[in-house]
């Protein structure tokens, strides 16, 4: 698909693009840090608490859910290899430019917010190894962030794929740990008779609900389409790889938390995987602690890159000014949209009150989802589907379509009423 070039030309004369670096392995572990974030190290507890021992059966649940669009997502991003994404799959789909530009800026503010939110929460954790004002704190990693995604997309995401890594050991560690009293346990596995009972599904669904967030972040790997190399093969492949591995994660550790250690206790802590690492081990969890600052660090650095991708996208679009989508000629990244978007995380942390606006980034990444999969549903309808690419079935983008405007109306409850 044709795009109308925005960038001003380099010494040769030629138009600079940015640069396709990203291999399949590059790009799944960039989407695979996004997912894994800090979520699974905070969000454990909440689901047991919900499901208690039945916490796996909700994290298999949740993942089942997020399938259903990461199957539409990896169709879309081979038929439209493009920045921006979900706006040109909206755009492409339905057909019109004012919902797609609106589409495109909810994931822009989306990924600030939640970059702004993240740094905010880092401060508090850097204070306990460090006093650092909160303020120095965050200026210097806006700083160092914004500075990493305007040097060039490969050390960026090298550098998020050695923080991935990182996330990954710390994964391990707790698998690890928690070995030999999942060995010891009898009976070895969870009892699922209580099954049986329509009140421990209710359990299982709600912690499914709320394992869902859990599996955000593959959506942002579409928004670096135009740095992938053979991103009609490689992205489908990356997103649904850095799924599977995720899932394999999440299900792993839950079902190794539920067994070595009371899940009424798991379930009480605000740092779950911490104070189970020091329940089994005795020692105090430095090291699960410092790896989930670098999971937050990771996902700041992700979020300012697929921002400013975004923005670069709608401006070859003409949905924002040209002067987004100009590609520095040495670097070959988007300077200026990269510069706007770390200045806009850094204004956010530092001023705004920005918990009802972080609040509201489930909405907006949920009505996206809808968009995204009924967009999805429409093109298999009336048109022919390119050969050569991922096809998923028309059910596929229509289920994904309903579950998320139920996960929409289910958020909707739970802040109206406290409860589901």
């Amino acid at each position: 698909m044709a795009i109308m070039q925005l960038h001003p030309q380099d010494a040769a004369g030629r138009q600079p693009e940015l640069r396709r670096t990203l291999s399949l392995p590059l790009t799944m572990f960039y989407g695979l840090g996004n997912i894994l974030g800090a979520g699974i190290y905070v969000l454990i507890g909440q689901v047991v608490a919900h499901a208690g021992g039945f916490a796996p059966l909700s994290f298999l649940l949740a993942s089942l859910l997020a399938c259903l669009t990461a199957f539409s997502y990896a169709e879309l991003s081979a038929r439209y290899p493009l920045s921006a994404g979900e706006a040109v799959y909206v755009q492409e789909g339905l057909g019109l430019p004012a919902l797609s530009a609106l589409v495109g800026l909810l994931i822009v503010l989306a990924g600030v917010v939640s970059a702004a939110t993240i740094l905010r929460g880092f401060t508090g954790y850097l204070q306990v190894f460090l006093p650092v004002p909160a303020a120095l704190s965050i200026l210097l990693l806006v700083l160092l962030l914004g500075g990493l995604a305007a040097w060039g997309i490969a050390e960026s995401v090298r550098v998020a794929v050695l923080i991935t890594v990182v996330e990954i050991a710390g994964l391990l560690l707790v698998l690890y740990v928690s070995a030999p009293a999942v060995l010891a346990a009898e009976p070895a596995w969870p009892d699922f008779t209580p099954l049986l009972n329509d009140g421990a599904w209710y359990g299982v669904f709600l912690g499914g609900f709320l394992a869902f967030y859990a599996f955000i972040g593959f959506e942002d790997m579409v928004n670096v389409a135009e740095e992938v190399r053979r991103p009609e093969r490689n992205l489908p492949r990356a997103i649904l790889l850095a799924l599977l591995v995720a899932t394999l994660l999440y299900f792993l550790v839950a079902m190794a938390a539920v067994i070595a250690v009371p899940v009424d206790r798991l379930a009480a802590s605000d740092a779950p995987l911490a104070w189970l690492y020091r329940y089994l081990t005795g020692r105090e969890p430095v090291v699960i602690t410092l790896i989930s600052m670098f999971a937050v660090i990771n996902g700041a650095l992700i979020q300012i890159i697929m921002s400013s991708r975004v923005c670069y996208g709608m401006a070859n679009r003409h949905w924002l000014p040209a002067v987004f989508g100009r590609v520095n000629a040495r670097t070959r990244t988007p300077l200026l949209a990269t510069l706007v978007v770390s200045l806009a995380v850094l204004l956010m942390a530092l001023w705004l009150p920005i918990g009802t606006l972080a609040k509201s980034t489930s909405y907006f990444l949920l009505l996206v989802f809808a968009l995204v999969n009924l967009s999805l549903w429409r093109m298999k309808r009336s048109s022919t589907a390119p050969a050569g690419i991922i096809h998923v079935p028309l059910w596929v983008p229509a289920a994904g379509c309903v579950t998320s405007t139920v996960f929409v109306a289910v958020q909707a409850l739970i802040d109206l009423f406290g409860q589901a």
